[in-house]
């Protein structure tokens, strides 16, 4: 039986999985794969560790199958996003370990960049150059000052790049650049929309950026739609056409089957990421933010709008591990639910900063409310109500900033999925403070689903998007289950310990 074949590549881990052409996932193969922490604040990966670590997870899945690569119809390929790789072209060596999307050693430059002047360009701000270009922040989470940075401290870099014999990708490119043998050096649009390189109107590598991060333009791959026939394996899976490509948000996006604008994703895991899919017109943000490609299909390529919070399952991790609250962290379940509501406590888990929509690098976590009757399972509750009020503040900026713009949008519902996405009290919870359903589906493999549904529609499995919305099936549905005025004053509650958090 031929079936799809998704890779994803992610910042702990490389999983493998097998789709039957129904849609269904027969089998997951993972491998772990190692951080390297140099000094405080970055975070390394060894290249030739993230290649075999994914080579690993298909020989296992295929091997747990009892398939052969003949039996591989098509693949799909899903990445973490941002994190950063320089090889030579000749030999395929890489010249440095990858520098990690989490990596902040280019904090500083950034910030240097961000507050000066475009000489070459009557003067105008680099920050609002590169923002109304790119859609982003000029930070360090993005490509642009990590490749910079290879270039500049490790020897002889600057003059190979200028010589045309350095290539740079992120992890997507890497990982083909290995199956295809060196032939192939593409991305794709939502990749790339990631780098600070890339104009996402002019859907082009830009050289004005370029010149701003001193960057060669012959490092960069080529610009690929998200499916098609993209590329040829000849390593590892010989003559295996790889159909399908995307980040890993935008992947688990897709997969939730997010077409339309207005619907909207949000995963839960360590942070949360959530994207607002905003139809073919990118949307700029008041609140800062993400405008980003989502995919590119048929020539038609769609935007989505892209909140990120720093601290979401990380926050029950830290009442188990920094406070002893918890035994363990599926325990906060129970914990939470034995009490009928936080007792006036709330907690703003700003343990490294706030994200989106505020922005603050500054603030700190704080727990307000306390009183002698305030048990572990008051602070229980409460954490998990932070978590939920983060994410309703991102969704109530994404829908003011479509509403601002010339794109109308609410958020009629919010699919969900991630390892905290499986806490029925939390999803009940977050339903509460949104005033709208959530809606958990059938897989919570959504990154993965996503590879494989446009790797299936790139090689023509489907026929369009159309039939694939026939795949995508919903696990249980929580409806709000508050008034508006509770919302209110639980809304109003949270901005002021916000505020006091940030004074």
């Amino acid at each position: 039986m031929a079936v799809i074949l998704g890779l994803d590549q992610g910042t702990s881990s490389s999983r493998a999985v097998l789709m039957c052409p129904d849609g269904t996932l027969s089998h997951i193969a993972q491998r772990e794969l190692p951080q390297i922490y140099p000094q405080p604040g970055w975070v390394e990966q060894d290249p030739e560790a993230i290649w075999s670590s994914q080579a690993a997870a298909v020989r296992a899945v295929l091997g747990d199958a009892g398939l052969d690569a003949s039996a591989v119809h098509c693949i799909g390929i899903t990445n973490q996003r941002e994190t950063t790789l320089v090889w030579e072209r000749a030999t395929g060596r890489p010249i440095a370990n990858a520098i990690v999307w989490q990596d902040r050693r280019t904090a500083d430059d950034c910030a240097q960049l961000a507050a000066a002047e475009h000489d070459a360009h009557n003067g105008r701000n680099i920050e609002s150059i590169v923002t109304e270009k790119t859609g982003l922040v000029l930070d360090a989470y993005f490509s642009a000052s990590k490749i910079r940075w290879i270039l500049q401290h490790v020897p002889g870099a600057r003059a190979q790049a200028q010589a045309g014999q350095l290539a740079f990708g992120t992890v997507d490119s890497w990982l083909i650049w290995k199956l295809t043998g060196g032939r192939r050096h593409i991305t794709d649009v939502s990749n790339a929309s990631r780098t600070l390189l890339f104009n996402i109107h002019t859907l082009a590598w830009d050289q004005e950026l370029l010149d701003i991060f001193d960057i060669p333009r012959s490092m960069l791959p080529e610009v690929v739609d998200s499916i098609g026939n993209l590329a040829t394996a000849t390593e590892l899976l010989p003559n295996g056409k790889i159909t399908g490509i995307a980040g890993d948000q935008q992947a688990a996006l897709f997969g939730q089957m997010c077409l339309r604008p207005g619907m909207a994703k949000n995963t839960y895991g360590t942070g949360c990421f959530l994207m607002l899919q905003t139809g073919t017109t990118p949307v700029r943000s008041p609140h800062r933010l993400l405008t980003t490609i989502a995919w590119r299909i048929g020539g038609e390529t769609h935007y989505a709008l892209e909140g990120s919070i720093f601290v979401a399952g990380a926050a029950i991790q830290w009442l188990r591990d920094g406070l002893g609250v918890l035994n363990s962290a599926p325990e906060v379940e129970a914990l939470a639910a034995s009490v009928p509501d936080s007792g006036g406590v709330i907690f703003v888990p700003a343990l490294t900063g706030l994200g989106a929509p505020h922005w603050d690098p500054h603030a700190r976590g704080a727990i307000f409310g306390l009183t002698r009757g305030t048990t572990r399972a008051h602070l229980a509750r409460a954490a998990l109500e932070g978590i939920t009020l983060q994410v309703a503040d991102i969704v109530r900026a994404m829908e003011s900033d479509a509403n601002n713009s010339s794109t109308i949008l609410r958020v009629h519902e919010l699919r969900v999925d991630g390892g905290a996405s499986t806490n029925d009290l939390l999803m009940q919870m977050q339903a509460d403070v949104l005033g709208i359903p959530i809606v958990r589906s059938q897989t919570s493999e959504a990154t993965a689903l996503g590879a494989c549904y446009l790797a299936g529609l790139g090689a023509g499995i489907w026929a369009g998007v159309e039939e694939l919305e026939q795949q995508w099936h919903e696990s249980r549905r929580f409806n709000p289950q508050s008034n508006p005025e509770e919302r209110r004053q639980k809304i109003a509650a949270w901005h002021q310990a916000i505020h006091r958090t940030r004074g």
